[in-house]
Parts: C-alpha cells; structure tokens; sequence
C-alpha cells in the first residue's frame, strides 16, 4: 500500500505525504476511512512514528484527513478523488516551477508558458 524509497532526496514524511495524496486520488482510501496510527504505520514502514505524525500534521492541515484526539485521523469526507488528483498536479507543478527557477528561469517566461497553455477566451 505504502511505498518508500530511502535512497531518495525526498524526505521520507513527504513520501508518506505523497502515498496518502496517491491512495485518496486512485479511490483506495475512501472519504471517512481511517488510517492506520501514527505508531503502527511507522513500525509498518520502519520510521520514527515523528515521521508519520509530521506526515498526518500536514495533511490534516491541507485538508486531507481530519483527526480526531481519541479516535484516530480519517481521510476527510470532503475530499474527492478529483480534488486529490488536482492538488497532486498542482504540487509537481509548484515543484517543477523550483526546479526552472533554480535553473535561472525568470518569471515573466514561466508567465508566457501559462499564458501559451491556457485556451483563448
């Protein structure tokens, strides 16, 4: 279910992140279904459980899952897969938008590029 590339560059409390985004986006993880706890999915995955609650702090905060103190943290039920999808697209934009600007890409370029790829009104 969960996937984890230690070699990565990517911090592993993104990746958790990510599969969380991906399970939710494919339908895997329904709206109102609870997640394994923080404890058990960091023993599961082989990470400190700060790992894993850093990961559902930041979701919760984006909207993905909602946690209630007792009982657990549940994929929000105002979540679709489609909202999913779109924010799932809008992160490896924001991400690819780093990496051109890094590479001394200016604003105004990255500007005209949006401006190309959106349809004539």
């Amino acid at each position: 279910m969960f996937t984890l590339d230690f070699s990565s560059r990517k911090p592993i409390y993104e990746q958790v992140y990510s599969n969380v985004v991906r399970l939710v986006s494919m339908g895997v993880l329904k709206p109102g279904e609870k997640l394994p706890p923080v404890r058990t999915l960091a023993t599961q995955l082989s990470v400190n459980p700060n790992t894993v609650a850093k990961a559902y702090r930041e979701l919760e905060s984006d909207g993905y899952i909602c946690s209630a103190v007792g009982r657990g943290s549940f994929v929000s039920e105002d979540l679709t897969a489609k909202d999913a999808e779109k924010n799932i697209v809008l992160n490896n934009l924001e991400n690819q938008i780093k990496v051109a600007i890094s590479y001394g890409v200016t604003k105004e370029e990255i500007t005209e590029i949006t401006d190309r790829n959106f349809p004539k009104s």
